[in-house]
């Protein structure tokens, strides 16, 4: 019967090979055709342009001058204001992720309760991750507004402030706003992710620890953040790498301002390719934005390899 049975299976599967015809080959290239293409588009052609242009002086009209190394030379000995960008940046995200990653899991748990009406909240809390980032930093950019705007209105009518305070004047004053509306426009993601880790648990194991005892503080501890582990690491890294590319938000709500403080990594090499004001002050340049490109890429490139690598380990310790 055992033999019967798998030759009954082979049968079947033969059938299906049979049946699977070129026009099905067609349709299954049509659909991909579309991603494939964008994909070279948007993703491979632009590495290899920068690529390229990176070895050049290049303002994008003129004639390129290939120079080797120098613009490479030139961010490593005499750019140090790519460097503190690139410090805003490290500092942003670090912030970020010890504030946004605990905001989303105990969110996650609170949603993951069956309460009537939960459903409202989900949707409220992921709302802010599908709104525009420009429209949402101009809204935020208009709160904060030093004289007009509504955040120092409330803080002045309830006594929390003296005067109105100027937002945007101060460097650690904007890069905490930067954080709020980075915050705002994220967390309903991760709370996603995590609220989906929440409901791959077995309920098995709160049951288990019910009958031994367990609190739902020690639940929390020893079963819901250990089994959210792996959820934890895509979030962690995810989240890391799209901070570290965070540009629209800090053009519209402060545009590196004030004197460059609040500028980070991608706006700085975003105002090298598309120049900001007059073109004879501070003219496009391509060739250079691009080295700094591939290096911002290297960058980022070694914090996964390392996180990666850490992430491996500590698997393989616990």
């Amino acid at each position: 019967m055992g033999r019967c049975g798998n030759m009954q299976i082979l049968n079947k599967i033969r059938s299906r090979i049979k049946s699977y015809t070129f026009g099905d080959k067609i349709q299954e290239i049509l659909m991909i055709l579309p991603m494939f293409i964008g994909f070279l588009l948007f993703v491979v052609y632009p590495i290899f342009w920068v690529l390229r242009w990176a070895w050049f002086n290049y303002n994008g009209y003129s004639n390129p001058v290939f120079i080797g190394f120098d613009n490479f030379v030139r961010a490593f000995t005499r750019d140090k204001t790519y460097w503190f960008t690139l410090l805003n940046t490290f500092i942003l995200a670090g912030a970020k992720l010890v504030t946004e990653m605990p905001i989303a899991i105990v969110l996650a748990v609170l949603v993951n309760k069956k309460m009537k009406g939960i459903s409202f909240f989900r949707v409220v809390y992921f709302l802010p991750s599908v709104l525009s980032i420009a429209v949402v930093g101009l809204i935020f950019s208009i709160l904060f507004s030093p004289y007009n705007g509504i955040v120092n209105a409330l803080l002045v009518n309830f006594g929390l402030a003296s005067k109105n305070i100027n937002w945007f004047g101060e460097r650690w004053l904007a890069m905490f706003v930067i954080l709020l509306v980075s915050l705002w426009t994220t967390f309903g993601l991760n709370m996603i992710y995590f609220l989906m880790g929440l409901q791959n648990i077995p309920k098995e194991l709160y049951e288990c620890a019910q009958l031994d005892g367990a609190n739902a503080f020690r639940q929390y501890f020893h079963i819901t953040l250990p089994m959210l582990a792996p959820v934890m690491q895509v979030v962690f890294m995810l989240s890391m790498l799209g901070t570290m590319k965070i540009t629209d938000l800090i053009l519209v709500m402060t545009n590196g301002q004030p004197g460059g403080s609040t500028e980070v990594v991608m706006t700085y090499i975003f105002k090298y390719f598309f120049q900001y004001g007059d073109a004879t002050v501070t003219p496009s340049q391509f060739g250079y934005a691009s080295s700094l490109a591939v290096i911002t890429g290297i960058v980022l490139s070694i914090i996964t390899l390392i996180y990666l690598r850490v992430s491996k380990k500590m698997k393989e310790i616990y």
